[in-house]
């Protein structure tokens, strides 16, 4: 069957790590680079999109421009993304998308972070430089941001992720019926597997297998951050980092004369996310949003879970592992398909809102070195908040790329009533306990469910309570909540 000349193709995929110290460096020389890994002057000369993943390290006025100018294609129109994991897929899909239609031919994905020289120049006392741009250049065109956070949540300073992700893990080994010592220790052995991964990526930020009990038990290099996650259950964002994706259509391809041996189709995508407060969530184990979309994207490719040969799942904390692995009946310990092809955020890197280039540019190198297999991308954003996927292949695709939006299925999902500023007395549903730098236990964060039904978040101060939250499992224990969302364990 002849393709579709409109058929869209993952032509270039390009990454960088900068390991070395270098304070003249800055995220646009990091893009640059990954641009001239992915693909030659020609192809890069033909782009005429330039999409950026939202970047903390330095802010430009309009990066794509910058970028465009750099690589020889300054007339390419740019955008900007908002802050979120799940941007790098979801920039894909509606590449995707706009190529078939013929809005584009060639569409430039980039990202890239300096956050590691960002840090250590501000430790001296020193700020990253970056290229100016004056107010002559308008700033790049973005959708809007969403906030992460409600009042509930603000008010008792539950905003990091680094928090909230542990609160998941808590549920996640409460619905298992699990020891908490067993529980630690079975995540330290995922995140194990995926250390010895990230060994064998060539593009891992760090390329040393660590062994589960030094992950899981905390020590003088992994403190702990917030129980039961230690450093090492988090993402690693102190790194340099840049990646590049591009993508034009089988027409255009051919015209450019990319080797057919680069070229990897996507089949598929879903989009779609959760309840932004968490508050609201049916379950802290669990994601409509995963089940929904995941599924359907395996359903649009026209493949099953047992056709994938290559996974990797959205990585921050194991919890979003696990979530994600259950939603779509992935097994967490299959040695001959594990849940990473990069060895995920803490050990191959996890450059704020663009892993997901990498790990799409991963699955590429991955596929084309073993062509006719199928890859599953998986990208999440915020508190297990929004979420992206995509199928990919070398060998075409039967039907052309389809993308569906499912969001109305997920919004039909059951949600809990949040309660802010509720008083009274409930039960301990889930609950974390953060840690100061000398490794000293601060306060809890409980979800808290009332007697109604509803859900009311709260934070624990009296230290010889913060103390038994870690000694005792304290799953369904009472607890008094004030207006003010303080608490109390009784």
């Amino acid at each position: 069957m002849a393709l579709d000349p409109r058929t869209p193709v993952l032509v270039g995929y390009g990454q960088v790590n900068q390991h070395d110290e270098n304070p003249d460096s800055e995220p646009v020389d990091l893009m640059e680079a990954a641009a001239r890994a992915a693909a030659d002057t020609a192809v890069l000369g033909a782009v005429d999109s330039v999409r950026v993943a939202n970047l903390l390290s330095l802010r430009y006025r309009d990066p794509g421009l910058l970028l465009a100018q750099r690589i020889g294609a300054p007339d390419a129109a740019t955008r900007y993304t908002p802050v979120g994991g799940n941007v790098p897929q979801s920039l894909v899909n509606q590449a995707c998308l706009d190529i078939q239609q013929g809005r584009n031919d060639v569409v430039l994905i980039a990202g890239g972070e300096t956050w590691r020289t960002r840090s250590r120049l501000k430790s001296r006392g020193e700020r990253l430089a970056g290229t100016e741009q004056d107010e002559s250049v308008p700033m790049a065109p973005s959708d809007p941001e969403f906030e992460m956070a409600g009042p509930a949540e603000i008010r008792i300073g539950l905003v990091a992720p680094s928090h909230v992700y542990p609160m998941f893990e808590q549920a996640l080994r409460i619905a298992a019926g699990e020891q908490p010592d067993d529980h630690r220790r079975r995540i330290g052995e995922l995140w194990s597997r995926f250390s010895h991964v990230a060994e064998g990526n060539p593009h891992a930020w760090s390329r040393q297998a660590v062994p589960a009990d030094e992950i899981w038990q905390p020590g003088p290099s992994n403190r702990m951050i917030s129980w039961p996650y230690t450093k090492l259950m988090n993402s690693n964002n102190m790194v340099d980092q840049g990646a590049v994706l591009i993508l034009t259509s089988v027409e255009k391809a051919t015209e450019l004369q990319i080797p057919r041996e680069r070229w990897v189709f996507p089949y598929a995508g879903t989009d779609a996310h959760d309840t932004y407060l968490i508050g609201q969530r049916a379950s802290f184990a669990g994601s409509p949003a995963i089940r929904v979309a995941g599924r359907r994207v395996l359903e649009l490719a026209g493949v099953g879970v047992d056709d994938l040969a290559a996974v990797d799942v959205y990585s921050c904390f194991p919890s979003a592992v696990q979530v994600a692995a259950k939603e779509l009946g992935l097994p967490l310990d299959d040695p001959q398909r594990p849940l990473t092809v990069t060895g995920g955020l803490t050990f191959a890197g996890g450059p704020w809102n663009n892993y997901v280039s990498h790990s799409i540019a991963t699955m590429a190198e991955r596929l084309t070195a073993d062509p006719g297999q199928l890859g599953l991308i998986t990208a999440n954003g915020g508190y297990l908040s929004k979420h992206s996927f995509g199928i990919y292949s070398t060998e075409p695709p039967q039907e052309q790329f389809r993308w569906e939006d499912v969001q109305s299925e997920v919004d039909a999902e059951p949600t809990v009533v949040a309660e802010d500023g509720w008083s009274g007395t409930g039960t301990v549903e889930t609950w974390t306990t953060p840690f100061n730098r000398d490794g000293e236990p601060e306060k809890v964060f409980v979800a808290v469910r009332t007697p109604s039904g509803s859900r009311a978040l709260a934070v624990v101060s009296d230290l010889s309570q913060v103390e038994a939250s870690i000694r005792e499992d304290i799953a369904g224990a009472k607890v008094t909540v004030k207006p003010d969302g303080t608490a109390g364990l009784e």
